[in-house]
């Protein structure tokens, strides 16, 4: 052929693919606008169209979706559980995750040297894309300073769906060994209601008699649920 090969349908390879035009009109259509006029599932559908190179990974995007319940939640999952979904093998799962983690360290950009009080609504963002869609209860600790900007953020415990067991004597010795002037309490409620258990509030004053001698200030405790974040400051509840 005069075209080295090409045809109407395809190339010397073979026939084009009917998704590989879908594609390039999906990197248009993000290329060109703000990506509001994209449904999740094409947003999810393209990103995985990186490292999916030779499949139509529309059903791919689809069955997530149907699977987790949201891309942010697909996004959330382990690696695991995402490669229970035909089509999800150990790279595309690693990337998954990587964009996760990218999104959770952007969030961090946005608490870091700076006053956390002053600065709430991208703390909650930040927590609750750490460990809204953990399958299991997980307790952090945010370590501040005397400026309240944040010294460390700590995975303290890692329990299972409704418990996780957390320490007051070694939040207290860790938050010397940072020189903590106070820290904020976070946790989440696999169930996805945030609402504060008895349990949660009897830890949290157990954890403020054990900072108490040192100084050491709870400024709150935060519970993370499926679409709240809750303080229990808020609640009157600390």
């Amino acid at each position: 052929m005069a075209d080295g090969g090409k045809s109407k349908t395809g190339t010397s390879e073979g026939p084009t693919k009917h998704y590989h035009g879908h594609r390039e009109r999906l990197r248009q259509r993000i290329m060109e606008g703000d990506g509001s006029s994209l449904r999740d599932y094409e947003l999810l559908e393209l990103l995985l169209c990186a490292f999916i190179p030779r499949v139509d990974t529309k059903p791919i995007a689809k069955e997530l979706i149907a699977k987790f319940g949201t891309v942010s939640a697909a996004l959330g999952a382990s690696p695991e559980r995402l490669m229970e979904v035909k089509g999800i093998g150990e790279t595309a799962a690693a990337y998954i995750r990587a964009a996760n983690l990218l999104m959770q360290q952007a969030a961090r950009d946005e608490v870091v040297d700076r006053p956390v009080i002053s600065n709430w609504a991208a703390l909650l963002n930040y927590v609750s894309l750490r460990i809204r869609h953990e399958k299991s209860e997980q307790a952090r600790v945010l370590y501040l300073d005397r400026k309240n900007k944040l010294i460390a953020d700590e995975k303290v415990a890692q329990g299972t769906v409704d418990h996780a067991p957390v320490y007051p004597r070694e939040i207290a010795r860790r938050a010397l060994e940072l020189s903590a002037s106070s820290i904020i309490l976070v946790h989440n409620h696999p169930s996805g209601d945030p609402t504060p258990s008895r349990a949660d509030i009897e830890l949290t004053r157990e954890i403020e008699k054990a900072l108490a001698p040192l100084e050491i200030k709870v400024h709150d405790h935060l519970v993370v649920g499926a679409k709240e974040t809750i303080s229990m400051k808020a609640k009157g509840l600390i």
